[in-house]
Parts: structure tokens; C-alpha cells; sequence
């Protein structure tokens, strides 16, 4: 295993098709609501598929999720399948009409319509070793030891693939010293354990940081700076440098905030992106005091809020 001095949440260009449309300008979006909510926990992640069964089978097969639920939203336009992996699940949302655009073909991982999901695992080889059998196509060159010079991830593994619909994921393990308890005292021998957050691509932390930590409560869990040659190497963006910061409610996996300090490149999220386009992505939130509804973050990542 290549030792290499990269971030743990450091997300590769999706490799898909499409086209990205209009462009989204944070500046251009209404006016965030003043009312404080309390986030007890991040629930299920969204995301939608061209094939709920082709995507569940991917999950199931060979990444070991089970199938929880097959429904469909009428209120959504979608057929929902719910796929868990411990106590977190992942929603595949197939439009009742057909996806209407399919991933950019040149997305990138400094792109800000990019989210992705850690899955952890057991053992980073034998989880490597599984999606090569498979197949899987690959977003790193190879898995990745992170270096102990970095105090707050040395010693953490990570690799990253693609799913059929061009959507990045990854897989990491955790050394004794860094990840949560959880991660160290699984309840089986189980190979994947379960997912430790989301990431999301900003274009300010602060900007984001207003929105999820003094809007919904959400705490600071860590933060980082990561750049370097490898660092560019295994995101393929040149000149990467990324401001990281962890986010944690008290429940349900985290979100990440990665902000590229350098380049400035990456594009905002179409103006006229859908939930029907296949970069659309939702996080659910349960919240204190909330109304059931859809929002969105100043990058126009999907947020669906329900009362707890």
C-alpha cells in the first residue's frame, strides 16, 4: 500500500456523461431562513440512479448492503430503494420518467455539485480486492495510506470507485487511534461496516458553516489543510490545496466540507439542476422544531428536513 500525503476525504473527477447545463450562482439564491433548528442526526443519503435494481444489485453485491425497501414516492416522482449497511442507509431514487441527464462527463472533483459517501471497511485490501474482482471502475490509481505527519489522519486508508451511474464513493479504515469507537468494535466479522459520512463540495466554509453549524447546530469535529503533489495525483486536480472540515450531529454519519482553496476552478451546481438529473444528491436531517421539507445549502446541495 502506497504511503502518499493526501487528505482522508479527498474526492476524485467523476468519470460519466452529460452535460452540466446552466450555471448555479450562490450569489443568485433566496435568502436563508432565520430560524434555528437543532440537527439530532443525519439520516439516510439520497441520490439518483437511471436503475434503482441495477444500482441496488451494485450496492448489495458487492458492497455487501442489504436491500431494506422498495417503494414508490408519489409525491417525489421516484421508486425509492433503501439499502442499509449497519446503521446507515443509502436511498436510490429512480425518476418515475427517466433520468433526465446523466453525470457530466468531465465533472470534477472541485466541482461544486460533488458528494460522495465513506463506506467503512474491516480491511483495505480485502475491500479493494473485492471491487477489482468485480470489476469496479476505478477513481484512485490504487488505496492509499494517509502519512503520519498529518497528526489528525496519518495512518488512515482510503481508495475511491465509481458506482454505475458515475457517482463517486469511497471506502476507508480507520486505524486504532483515529475514527470513532464503533469503527474499532463491529458487532460481526463483517468486511463493510458502515458509512462515517458524506462530502460535499463548497465553495466557502464560512458561508457553509453559517448555514449548518449556527443555522442547524452542528458541531465542528475537525478540520485540515491538504495539498501536495500526491494530493493532486489522486484527485487529478493540478495545484490542489483543500480546506476539510468535519461536521457531526449527535447521530448518523457526518458531513464533510471540502473547500479547494486552489484551484478556483470548480463550477457551481447548474442553474437548473432537478432531483431527476443524475448529480443530484439529498441528505436527510432530523431536526428539532422543523417543518418536513426541501432545502438547499448555499451550494445547492439538497438538504430534506423532517421533524424529530
Amino acid at each position: 500500500m502506497r504511503l502518499v500525503a493526501v487528505a482522508i476525504l479527498l474526492p476524485l473527477c467523476a468519470a460519466c456523461s452529460g452535460s452540466p447545463g446552466t450555471i448555479y450562482s450562490p450569489a443568485r439564491a433566496p435568502a436563508l431562513a432565520s430560524t434555528h433548528v437543532a440537527v439530532r442526526g443525519v439520516g439516510c443519503i439520497g441520490m439518483t440512479v437511471t436503475s434503482a435494481d441495477r444500482s441496488a444489485d451494485f450496492f448489495t453485491r458487492v458492497l455487501d448492503f442489504t436491500k431494506k425497501s422498495d417503494v414508490v414516492v408519489d409525491a417525489a416522482h421516484v421508486r425509492r430503494v433503501r439499502v442499509d449497511l449497519g446503521a446507515e442507509c443509502v436511498e436510490l431514487d429512480e425518476p418515475l420518467a427517466g433520468v433526465r441527464r446523466p453525470m457530466p462527463p468531465d465533472s470534477r472533483s472541485n466541482d461544486l455539485w460533488f458528494q460522495h459517501v465513506a463506506i467503512v471497511v474491516r480491511d483495505l485490501d480485502r475491500a479493494f480486492a473485492r471491487l477489482e474482482e468485480q470489476h469496479v471502475i476505478r477513481a484512485s490509481v490504487a488505496p492509499q495510506r494517509l502519512p503520519a505527519w498529518n497528526p489528525n489522519a496519518g495512518g488512515i486508508g482510503a481508495y475511491y470507485f465509481k458506482d454505475p451511474d458515475g457517482h463517486t464513493l469511497e471506502i476507508i479504515w480507520f486505524p486504532s487511534d483515529k475514527g470513532q469507537a464503533r469503527w474499532h468494535t463491529p458487532p460481526s466479522d463483517a468486511l463493510f461496516l458502515g458509512i462515517d459520512h458524506t462530502a460535499i463540495a463548497t465553495s466557502s466554509t464560512d458561508a457553509s458553516l453559517r448555514y449548518y453549524v449556527d443555522r442547524f447546530g452542528m458541531k465542528v469535529a475537525g478540520r485540515s489543510e491538504n495539498y501536495g503533489a500526491e494530493q493532486e495525483q489522486l484527485n487529478n486536480v493540478p495545484g490542489a490545496r483543500l480546506r476539510i472540515t468535519a461536521l457531526r450531529a449527535p447521530e448518523g454519519p457526518g458531513i464533510e466540507l471540502l473547500e479547494y482553496l486552489a484551484p478556483r476552478t470548480g463550477r457551481p451546481t447548474p442553474n437548473d439542476e432537478r432531483a431527476d438529473d443524475v448529480m443530484h444528491w439529498r441528505t436527510v436531517l432530523f431536526a428539532d422544531g422543523a417543518t418536513t421539507r426541501t432545502e438547499h445549502d448555499p451550494d445547492h446541495h439538497a438538504l430534506e428536513i423532517h421533524p424529530r
